[in-house]
């Protein structure tokens, strides 16, 4: 099995975790700070060639009561365009509370409030990707 890719999608960043080999389990890979679409693509597919991934996992953040508010709306279109530029396939996993569930485990291993920023959105990202993982062996 190929890898596939999780991403964590901020307005900011990019969260990014990779799945090992078997599809098991997800590892963070590293936080792009994003500066354009461009240049945020480059960085991707630097990702992509070097695992050899053949799929996007892109976290949807959904509203709590399941509805598509504007950070969700705006994940779809911006996912549509690494689709289409990328060539890759993209599926999406509700990532409502990633973010908070990476923060907290962050703050409970002790990391300092200002390393978390550094790390959140990867976490978050690994979240994200495990979850899709989890779900695909069911």
């Amino acid at each position: 099995m190929n890898r596939v890719l999780g991403l964590d999608i901020g307005n900011k960043t990019i969260g990014v975790a990779v799945s090992d080999p078997l599809g098991i389990l997800a590892q963070g890979v590293t936080t792009i700070m994003r500066s354009s679409k461009v240049e945020d693509v480059k960085a991707l597919k630097r990702i992509i060639d070097e695992y050899k991934v053949e799929k996007l996992i892109v976290g949807l953040p959904k509203n709590m009561n399941n509805s598509m508010g504007f950070q969700a709306t705006r994940t779809l279109n911006y996912a549509e365009y690494l689709k289409e530029a990328l060539a890759m396939e993209i599926e999406f996993v509700d990532e409502r509370l990633t973010t908070a569930s990476a923060t907290r485990a962050l703050m409970e291993g002790g990391v300092r409030r200002e390393n978390r920023k550094k790390h959140v959105d990867k976490l978050a990202a690994v979240l994200i990707l495990q979850t899709y993982l989890d779900q695909q062996s069911l």
